[in-house]
Parts: C-alpha cells; structure tokens; sequence
C-alpha cells in the first residue's frame, strides 16, 4: 500500500444514520468532527448537523432492514436550513463562489483559497463530490460513480489530484491496481490493461501480432503526447503570460500538443491554424498505422470508457492523458473509497479559510450590468461575489442558472456542435464473496457479441468491484458490485411510479443475467439482500423498503443522476456532433459573460476525474489571474482570448 500526501487522520464512517460504529476507523473521516475541530461558526456548518438528525426521525424499518443513507433525504435536509442570510452585494464577501462541488469545482476552490483567495463553495446535497461521492448500506460503502482513479500517483505533473490534496496539507492513503481493465469482448477477445506498459503491450501484440508496429505507432503517439504533458507545469491554456512562458521553455513539447502530427520546428501561429484542421482524434492517429478492424473496434473500447464515445470522436488529448497515465503512474485506488477524495479536498478548503455550504440549491446566477456578481437559492437567499464559478453542465448553466434568452452567441454554437453525451444506467449490488473466483481483477469491460453495439444503450458493461481492493468497504464475506451501462433518459420519462420501478427491476436484472453468463455464474443467488424504492412517501421522496432477503440491487437511472447530481438529462458531459476539429473547439473556462467561468466534463479536455481536475486547475489559474492573484497582461489577454474565440468560430 502507498502511502501519498493527502492528510486524514482517525477518521470513522460519515453521514451514517445508523450508530453503528466504522468497521475500519483509521480509514474515514467524521465530516462533523473536522468542522467542529476548526471553531467555525453556525453558519459554517450551517445545520448539517440537524439536517441529519432530522433525517433520523424518518428511519424506516421493515423486515429487519434499516434505511441509513442520508442519499435518501436530501430533500428532507435540504428544507430545514438554520443558516438564513448571504452577504452584501456590494462588499462581495468572496473573491468566487463555485457551484456545485464535483472534482473539477472542488479543485478549482481549493487551488483559488491556497492562492489567498476566500471561496464559497455552494452544493446542493449533503455532502461534496457529485458523481464522485459516496453513499452507504447496511455496512456497504458504495462509490457514486466510476471508481478508476487517474491522477493519483505520486510523481510526474498529470498526477492532479494528488497535487490537488497535497496543496490543501492533506495525505491519502491508496491501493495500487495492478490491472487497469480487464476487457471481455466480441469473438472471445480478451485483453487485460495491464499496470506494467510492456505486459500490457505483449499481452496486445500476443492477440493481434501482424499489427505489431502499428500498435507500438500508435500508443507511441499517446506517449508522446503524454510525455509533453506531462513535462509542463498545467495551468491556463487561457493565460498568455504562462503559455508563452511553457513555449518559449519547451517549444517542441508545446507544439506536440497543439499539432498531434509531431512536427519538429514551424511558425507558431502558422502551426495552430494548420492544426486545427489536421485531424486530431484518437480514431484518426490510430488509422494511420492500423488496418485490422477488430484492433481498431478495440481502440475504440478503449476510448469509449475514456470519453463515452469511439476513437473518432475522442481528441488525441485525452486519450494521451488515460491510456498513458495507467502505466506511468499507475491507478491507485484511495483507501475508504473515493468519495474520501471530496471530503478531503472539503477539508482543506476549510482549513485554508474558505466556506463549503450544503443543502445549498442554486436556482440562478445573478447578471448585474452585464457581470456575473451573486447566486440565488431555492430558498431566496442571495449570495455575491466578485467572481462566479459553475461546475453545473453547460447545458444547466446557460438554460437554467441563466434564462436560455439570455445565451451568448458562443454557447448557442457550442450546443449546435455538441450533443449531450448519454447518462448510465448504474445498479449496486451486495453480493458474497465466494462468488467470484479468487484471481478477479476490480475493473470489466463486458461487450458480447457485435462490436456494433458497443454505443447502443445498454450495449456494454463496465463493473467495478472496489472490494478486490479494499476489503473494508463492505461487511466481512461479501463484495460490492457497480454496474454501469449507457442509457438515455427518453427512456425513463413518461412512466407511472409504478411503471419506473418495474422497468427498473426488469432492465437491471437483464444486466446481472448478462454478467452471470459471460463472467460469474451463480452471481443472482449470491445477491445479500434486494432493495427497491416502492412504497413510502416523505416529503415528495420515495424511500427504499426491504422486498427480500435474498437478492438485492440498487438501481440508479438517468432520471436519479439528473435529480441528485443536477446534470441535464443525467448528461456526464458534451459529444460533438461530428467529427472533432481538434482540442481548440471545445470551450475552455472563460465564458461571454464577464465575471462567468465554467468548470467541469463541460469544458475542456472533457471527462474523467483526471481531466475534471485538469479543467479545476486551469479555471483556477484564470480567475486567480483576473482576481490579481496571478500576473496578467490585459493586453495579451485580449488578444489571446480572441484568437481562440475566433478559432471556435471556426468548427
């Protein structure tokens, strides 16, 4: 186990309903203690406490089973609310508000508040992390979304979340995977991604070993992509006084990124106009070497689970970051789970003076003279700043924080350029542990039979088993099982209460009948217990009840990840249209509107924890510089953010 800068001491379980004690204390972390342990006033914790004591009161039981998951009452939470008041507009209180508290707006906060800044992180749930937090039942700690983590190793410059933790005095303990992915596909290919580049790349040459150099030419590119990246101190792609500066330092690596053909010594300007022309996605790069059509269904495997979209559509940037990051610094998986990264990050956040305000639901972004200046909650407060910072999707942030008649015409051509990509589909499960044989890696991805399904809905699996990792995430003898597949949200909507829940029983157990045949037979009677959201009501919430004992799943739909993670039809970030013209066309953090700056899957490089956090360290790095906390050059400014302005005109 290895042990990285990242800070959590003694910590137990957090947000349990129950009392009953942490398994694993030295591994977790009391939300409550931490903030008490700061002397912060009331409105600092602002009533998290009596949320969740509130919540207590509606404790359901039925047949032995106890609700203990405040994922169930965030509504209840939320409306009982003891902090009332937001600040003066006029002596903006903070220097940036963030909303939302996902990876990339929980980066972007912390490196502001380390650069001085005072920063108010405004959430809407009752605790940090958005599709990266966690929720627990009955002794099981589930990841809310994808439990790969990239960026978390302990050397190079791609590693952003260690850097993001490290800066704020945390420390993390984590478990190295030694397999990325275990990739279960059509005419019985399988292929695991090894931690070790050379296995991984014997492993591939082995099943394909008349594309030999094309695959070393290939993943060669990503190398050298990576390598440049990897060589540069990441800021603001949107700052002139340090993109000029990384150029002038490292002109060839600064070239590699912006022309992925790798050409040696050219006109700067010259380069970034051919470039945006020259195909710049993975699937081309991989077409230039590769001719076998099974390899390169493969590679858009890999991508898929990278971006949610094939090969061709996935800018080179990305794919250089992922598939080279697993074998540089490998994945580490964070002891406890990764919903401890968020409330990590939170912590630090705190500690370097800035604020984090749950049950906080922001309703719109205030727009005086043409400047974004506060945030407005469901509830009527206001809260001001100098700055305003949304890690909500694009489409949530101009269409519903701001009025769609009040879009700038550069959104409404990124909407025509990009569609939303597909929301998942995502079932945990409990189940006992001698259901899987002992060499079971933790991550899968299952297509069966027609690599023309990998993008249909419900086409591919991706399963996560933390467990295999860390044992102590759930009760001793039984594993934990998340399940993703891609499903859009037409397909839930219009359905009765009753309709919902049958479809979801029917659909998720088509899934765990696919996982039983192709990979652990016996998987439905290893299931520990069932539960489905049938019956009671409180506070227009649905809450879970006990149907039996023998097998259960917790489904989420796409309708869930659009009413607890406030992303627009469940969305986990844009698709482009056609194919992609290269990374300049993808909006960065600036926006039209000034003082507005965007944070997230929305916003370039796109999706993933590591470019999320990518995206929370540029954003950063703008603001701090229009704040005065970094050098600017109004003038270079200006022109810079014209140029790539113009550029995105072009797509």
């Amino acid at each position: 186990m290895n042990v990285l800068s990242c800070g959590l001491s003694s910590p137990q379980s957090i947000f349990s309903l129950s009392n009953q004690k942490s398994r694993s204390q030295c591994q977790r972390i009391d939300c409550f203690d931490h903030l008490k342990s700061q002397n912060l006033s009331n409105h600092q914790i602002h009533g998290l406490g009596f949320g969740v004591s509130r919540a207590k009161k509606y404790r359901k039981r039925n047949n032995g089973f106890t609700v203990k998951s405040v994922v169930d009452f965030d509504k209840i939470v939320e409306s009982e609310n003891s902090y009332v008041g937001g600040g003066d507009k006029n002596s903006y209180l903070y220097d940036a508000i963030v909303v939302g508290s996902g990876m990339g707006g929980l980066v972007a906060a912390t490196q502001l508040a380390v650069k001085g800044a005072k920063v108010l992180v405004l959430e809407k749930y009752v605790i940090p992390g958005g599709s990266s937090g966690f929720y627990e039942r009955d002794g099981f700690k589930f990841d809310v979304g994808s439990s790969v983590m990239f960026g978390f190793s302990d050397k190079g410059n791609l590693n952003l979340i260690t850097q993001a933790l490290a800066a704020v005095g945390c420390r993390m303990q984590v478990i190295p995977d030694p397999t990325t992915v275990h990739f279960h596909l059509p005419n019985g290919l399988s292929v695991q991604v090894h931690r070790e580049y050379s296995d991984f790349i014997s492993e591939l040459v082995g099943k394909f070993p008349h594309e030999r150099e094309g695959i070393l030419k290939f993943y060669g590119v990503c190398w050298k992509i990576f390598n440049a990246l990897n060589s540069l101190e990441l800021k603001s792609l949107e700052e002139p006084i340090y993109l000029f500066g990384q150029f002038f330092k490292k002109p060839l690596e600064c070239l590699t990124l912006v022309c992925e053909q790798l050409v040696d010594v050219c006109p700067v300007l010259s380069e970034l106009i051919k470039a945006y022309y020259l195909p710049q996605n993975a699937g081309n790069i991989a077409r230039m070497y590769i001719k076998d059509p099974e390899l390169l269904s493969f590679i858009d495997a890999e991508c898929f689970i990278v971006s949610t979209v094939n090969a061709m559509q996935t800018p080179m940037i990305n794919a250089g970051m992922v598939l080279c990051d697993r074998h540089f610094g490998g994945i580490n998986y964070p002891v406890g789970g990764v919903g401890e990264i968020a409330k990590s990050l939170a912590k630090g956040l705190v500690n370097k003076g800035s604020e984090i305000l749950y049950k906080a639901n922001a309703t719109g972004i205030i727009i005086e003279d043409g400047k974004a200046v506060g945030v407005k909650l469901s509830d009527g407060r206001k809260f001001y700043a100098k700055t305003i910072i949304s890690n909500a999707t694009r489409w949530d942030t101009f269409g519903k924080l701001l009025k769609k008649e009040d879009m700038p015409e550069e959104e409404k051509r990124f909407q025509k350029q990009y569609v939303k990509a597909p929301s998942f589909l995502s079932i945990h499960l409990g189940v006992k542990a001698d259901v899987l044989p002992p060499d079971t890696d933790c991550h899968h991805f299952i297509l069966e039979d027609d690599w023309k399904n990998l993008e249909d809905p419900y086409g591919s699996i991706f399963l996560s088993i933390p467990t295999v990792l860390d044992k102590s995430l759930a009760p001793e003898g039984n594993h934990i099982l998340h399940i993703f597949t891609t499903s859009s949200i037409e397909d839930w909507e219009g359905l009765s209460r009753k309709d919902y829940e049958a479809k979801k029983e029917l659909v998720a157990g088509k899934i765990i009948d696919r996982l039983e045949k192709k990979l652990f037979p016996g998987l439905k009677s290893s299931i520990v217990f069932k539960e489905l959201c049938l019956g009671y009501r409180v506070n227009d919430i649905y809450h879970s009840s006990l149907i039996s004992q023998q097998m259960t799943w917790q489904v989420g739909t796409p309708k869930t990840h659009r009413r607890y993670l406030a992303r627009d039809s469940g969305t986990y970030g844009p698709m482009p249209r056609s194919v992609p013209k290269g990374l300049l066309a993808m909006p960065f953090n600036t926006t039209a509107i000034n003082g507005l700056y965007c944070v997230g899957d929305s916003c370039f490089p796109g999706q993933g924890v590591i470019a999320v956090a990518f995206s929370g360290v540029m954003c950063a790095h703008r603001v701090a510089a229009d704040l005065g906390f970094e050098k600017k050059n109004p003038v270079l400014d200006t022109a810079l953010l014209g140029l790539l302005g113009w550029f995105r005109t072009l797509a």
